[in-house]
């Protein structure tokens, strides 16, 4: 009895255990039912939409960026496809190790590896980062076969940025180069639809043109929808939008005019502006020494980084922009208009010149082989009289020549298209006190008023502000801001925006006066100190020679070129304007520590205004006495320069560019390359390269970067795009 007993509490007690079983599987059972619920209707839409996306990855389509053509439609800049080999750091175990076994497959040179660390050091890790860039078809067949031994490297398609001149025009048209952190951070600042349309983009225009119009060079990006695989491979497109090529820029200088002027520079260094006075556009813009762009296209390694920065000669410096230089005799006419506007001398004041000017016991000189006696206005701008405008200067003081030289644009921004440009120094008693800290240094002492009389003390301008202000001053007070920048064209519909000057207040002037200012300077090419420069010119000109100390003598200490090193030297100036009538150019142009304005730098200008006036190209012979500072009139038998060849242009691979630009059309054709295979590109297999070329660009390579000058596309080339924008006509004439 007691056995049975036992028996029926063991029953119950595995009834109850057997009940807590089956009410634990049904509770489990029905948290599986109502997750499954959950999933499968509360959080369908979601869910679903997360599958696709993890299914279907949108990579941004980074338009072709624009080119920039010269006023007669000669390309300047412009784009070609080629593979890069790229590792992301996050999928990789050691880099180091990665790149060696690379380099038994690709030539990777030292070169490529300094690059490699620095852009790793710039970049996020799960970013793509190139390791070699132009790769060859046979590398890209051999790393395809060796693929799998190397994940998280693969071959991209890029776009890549080529100036076809070299080391021509380089501080005009700058550079693009990889988006720095601080570039980065200021671009969070932007409105969102312009930041979207930076997605996958990591080159921007860093100076010059490239950076100035860089919304214009950039395009409109584009997305494509790729279905992928587990493994983040893509299998097929599923729909794109194709990304808007950047525009076309027209430049208003002529390429074979600037590479003329800076042939005219040889090795020296040096600077000049040649504006249209009609309407501010820009003939010509040099800055020696140059350096070349491509060799930032795919990240500067640091010995040529080191070569350029550190050179004594700053070639970096682009001398027309930010350059500043006490502007010497040049600065006379102005001197002179703003006395005869201000009411202080007439033309017929007469001031005698006897080799120097006494002020507080300090004896002002004029150079020994100066001429001296009676100076009127016309004959002290002539013969460049020192001493003449010494005393204009103790007239009419600091902060009047202030006044009257401000208008003008000096000391201020002229408001070219260009970023960067320096002021400049106009001085006056504010700017002084403003400059220095100590009391002393902070008050205007009379005597240093006198030497701004002949462009010097603390003057100090661009040849960019000296070709405004002598536009102006032949223009009868009309002033234009200067623009690089001609047109604006969409590679699409081939419409062109004229990028007009803006017209700016006009300075008042009595037309008298500035009718004199320009028959004195006319003078100085006939009878004063360019007169051998410019005799036989098939025309008439005004202009006026400078020499600008650049450094400063003690009082009894003379000036002797051959015993001062060359740094020392004085600069050469030249400014000019032709015709005389209505004139079509007016320049400025200094030769740094060439001595005498009309040894150096008036034999420039005077070949710059028979290429634009008279379409005269100099002989050999008279470049190569221009370059050694040794010319006066043109010698030899010159040239049409409407007949010279353009410079020979490169393109990346070292072949010949065209030297004369192709049917308008092509440039629509190439500029939408890239969109038009992307439409139609699919994966392939029919060779080791081809594969790459169909499936590489496919695949997400992670989240898109926004700050190598590379752009996906789909079908590269082995070339560089066509340099072709639009028909060329005859050389344009200013």
């Amino acid at each position: 009895m007691t056995e049975l007993k036992n028996l029926e509490q063991e029953l119950s007690r595995f009834r109850a255990r057997l009940w807590a079983a089956v009410g634990f599987v049904l509770f489990c059972f029905g948290l599986l039912v109502f997750r499954l619920y959950v999933l499968q209707v509360v959080r369908h839409d979601d869910l679903a939409t997360q599958a696709e996306n993890n299914r279907i990855a949108v990579v941004p389509i980074v338009p072709n960026r624009g080119l920039i053509v010269d006023r007669n439609g000669v390309v300047l800049a412009n784009n070609y496809s080629a593979y890069t080999l790229e590792i992301t750091p996050s999928k990789v175990e050691d880099v180091e190790v990665t790149i060696e076994a690379l380099s038994h497959i690709v030539d990777i040179q030292a070169r490529d590896r300094r690059r490699f660390k620095r852009l790793r050091e710039e970049s996020k890790s799960f970013e793509s980062i190139p390791i070699r860039t132009r790769l060859t078809d046979e590398e890209v067949a051999r790393f395809t076969a060796q693929r799998f031994r190397f994940p998280g490297v693969d071959i991209q398609a890029r776009l890549f940025r080529h100036y076809p001149y070299g080391e021509l025009a380089s501080h005009v048209l700058g550079y693009i180069g990889r988006i720095n952190q601080k570039e980065a951070d200021a671009m969070d600042d932007w409105p969102d639809e312009e930041l979207a349309n930076y997605r996958g983009t990591e080159y921007i225009g860093k100076l010059g043109i490239e950076q100035s119009y860089e919304r214009e060079l950039h395009g409109t990006t584009g997305f494509e929808e790729v279905e992928t695989s587990a493994g983040g491979r893509a299998v097929r497109r599923l729909r794109s939008n194709p990304a808007t090529p950047g525009n076309t820029v027209h430049l208003s200088i002529d390429i074979k005019l600037q590479a003329l002027i800076e042939r005219l520079f040889g090795d020296r260094r040096g600077a000049l502006v040649a504006i249209d006075p009609r309407n501010g556009e820009v003939l010509a813009f040099v800055s020696k020494p140059t350096f070349d762009p491509n060799l930032f296209v795919d990240g500067i390694d640091s010995e040529n980084w080191k070569e350029l920065n550190e050179s004594p000669d700053k070639p970096l410096l682009n001398r027309a922009l930010r350059g500043t230089y006490p502007p010497g005799s040049t600065y006379k006419p102005f001197m002179a208009l703003a006395a005869l506007n201000t009411g202080k001398r007439s033309p017929s004041t007469v001031i005698m010149d006897n080799g120097f000017f006494m002020f507080g016991g300090h004896k002002f000189r004029s150079p020994e082989n100066e001429l001296g006696g009676a100076m009127d206005m016309r004959r002290a701008i002539v013969k460049s009289s020192n001493v003449y405008f010494y005393s204009l200067a103790n007239e009419l003081g600091v902060d009047l020549i202030h006044d009257q030289m401000s208008p003008l644009g000096f000391g201020r921004l002229t408001g070219i298209d260009l970023k960067g440009e320096l002021t400049g120094i106009l001085p006056s008693t504010e700017w002084k006190r403003n400059a220095y800290k100590r009391a002393e240094q902070r008050r205007w002492y009379a005597g240093e008023t006198i030497s701004l009389g002949i462009g010097q003390g603390y003057n100090n301008f661009t040849m960019l502000q000296m070709a405004t202000a002598l536009s102006t001053v032949v223009s009868d007070g009309q002033r234009f801001q200067p623009r690089v920048v001609r047109e604006i064209e969409d590679v699409l519909t081939r419409q062109r925006r004229v990028s007009s000057s803006q017209a700016l207040t006009s300075v008042v002037y009595k037309p008298e006066h500035t009718a004199f200012i320009r028959d004195a300077m006319f003078g100085v090419t006939q009878e004063g100190t360019s007169t051998r420069v410019f005799m036989g010119a098939g025309y008439q000109s005004g202009g006026k020679t400078g020499t600008a100390q650049a450094v400063g003598l003690r009082q009894n200490e003379k000036y002797v070129a051959s015993k001062m090193d060359e740094y020392k030297r004085d600069h050469s100036l030249y400014e000019a304007f032709a015709p005389l009538s209505n004139p079509r150019v007016a320049l400025a142009v200094i030769v740094e520590n060439a001595g005498f304005g009309a040894e150096a730098a008036a034999p420039i200008a005077r070949r710059v205004l028979d290429y634009l006036l008279m379409d005269v190209y100099p002989s050999e012979e008279d470049i190569a006495a221009v370059q050694q500072g040794k010319a006066a009139s043109p010698i030899g038998v010159a040239r049409k320069a409407s007949a010279m060849p353009l410079p020979r242009g490169l393109d990346a691979f070292g072949a010949d560019v065209p030297t004369v630009p192709e049917a308008a059309a092509a440039a629509a054709s190439t500029a939408s390359a890239a969109s038009a295979a992307s439409a139609a590109a699919t994966p392939s297999s029919a060779s080791a390269a081809s594969a790459v070329a169909s499936s590489a660009p496919n695949a997400p390579s992670g989240p898109a970067s926004r700050g190598s000058a590379a752009v996906p596309v789909l079908a590269p080339a082995s070339r560089p795009q066509t340099n072709a924008v639009s028909p060329a006509a005859s050389k344009e004439q200013p």
